[in-house]
């Protein structure tokens, strides 16, 4: 198992950049229902899709506690951005599984390939000479329109003497940008600038040396690659990819509202006799949010730290990255939906940050890998021994 150098590769500061960029484009990605072209550009030269592109490809093999405060520090400024660099981070990783006579192909125009998809198994994929023959479509692919390549899920036929119980086996699938098209079917309330439109692909033919078990992934087990970040095992980390941008969305909020909320205060808010709410109802909404947003940053850089073991992390602290990916996510929407009831009428502006947050951060905590009880099972069952 190879491990990245503790310096890191400087993401975190070329983030900042990106970040006030992203700012200034928000609302634009919000009309437009998905990222500008400039913006997108800039993340992919900030270094996000190649973060977990193998060295073997110009990539950098990251750390998922440097992805961590880098996609904080954007998301502070636009939740959108984030979440389509982490996607990029997060599906360059995926694609590390693939054959590496894969590779040459996928990263054939450098390392900052923009890889988009789904784990979902919403295809159909039948074996062909050489490879298979795949067809699908899979909704809520973020930042499809600039992708260029695509990792999408399909079941395919058991082999053999294999079980017929259980799920259908199911395999991940390679395809270049040519080979899908895209549906326009995005209009989310929340994270409306992501443009996770649909994905269709027609009886696309795949080679066999661009797929892999989905089970790979789950595993930990790429075919080639060795570095930590490749080999720790699916679960031990994927809640990371939704839950980050969440708590930095939460932390721009509590900088905004605490900005605001200090001029409402100078100019006499909050006083005996005045309308609205007393002093104490801010401090108390200052108070208990901070904490609660404090509290998950700090659950999510220890699962981190965890994930950056690769294949030395346990089993039970594999459950318990999936309880804290979706334990955080609860308290950023308790945090964010607190902040939100106390902003006043301004911050329920079309234009106003704080309500793009709040849209942002309660539509991320729906996401399925972000539920928390089947997340307190798994880790109940772990403790427990059962």
């Amino acid at each position: 198992m190879r491990t990245q150098a503790p310096e890191g590769t400087g993401l975190t500061s070329r983030s900042v950049e990106l970040a006030e960029l992203a700012r200034h484009r928000a609302q634009d990605a919000e009309e437009q229902r998905r990222l500008t072209p400039d913006v997108v550009e800039h993340m992919l030269r900030t270094g996000f899709a190649r973060h977990f592109t193998p060295t073997a490809q110009g990539g950098e093999d990251g750390t998922f506690e440097e992805l961590t405060q880098a996609l904080i520090t954007v998301a502070e400024a636009d939740t959108a951005t984030a979440w389509c660099a982490s996607i990029a981070a997060s599906l360059s990783r995926m694609a590390a599984y693939l054959p590496t006579e894969a590779h040459a192909d996928v990263w054939r125009e450098g390392p900052d390939t923009f890889l988009v998809g789904t784990l979902s198994p919403l295809g159909k994929a039948t074996p062909a000479p050489g490879g298979w023959r795949v067809s699908g479509s899979w909704a809520y692919i973020s930042g499809i329109d600039y992708s260029d390549w695509a990792l999408v899920c399909a079941v395919v036929p058991r082999a053999e003497g294999e079980p017929q119980d259980g799920p259908p086996p199911a395999r991940i699938f390679a395809l270049p940008r040519g080979a899908y098209a895209v549906k326009d079917t995005w209009t989310s309330s929340g994270m409306r600038g992501t443009g996770s439109n649909t994905l269709i692909a027609d009886d696309v033919f795949v080679p066999e040396t661009h797929s892999y078990s989905r089970r790979r992934l789950f595993d930990g087990a790429p075919l080639g690659s060795d570095a930590a970040c490749h080999t720790v095992p699916l679960q031990a980390a994927n809640g990371l990819s939704f839950a980050v941008p969440a708590v930095g969305a939460a932390r721009g909020a509590l900088a905004r509202w605490t900005t605001e909320t200090a001029g409402r205060l100078a100019r006499g808010a909050g006083r005996p006799g005045m309308p609205g709410p007393v002093r104490t109802t801010y401090e108390a909404a200052l108070s208990r949010s901070a904490g609660e947003i404090d509290s998950a940053q700090l659950l999510l850089e220890r699962a981190s730290r965890l994930a950056d073991k690769g294949p030395a992390v346990t089993a039970g602290e594999t459950a318990r990255n999936l309880r804290d990916c979706a334990l955080s996510a609860e308290m950023t929407v308790s945090a964010v939906n607190r902040l939100f009831s106390t902003a006043g009428t301004s911050g329920q502006a079309t234009d106003s940050p704080l309500q793009r947050a709040w849209r942002d951060v309660n539509s991320i905590s729906t996401h399925v890998l972000l539920a928390f009880d089947p997340a307190a099972t798994l880790y109940a069952s772990h403790t427990f021994g059962l």
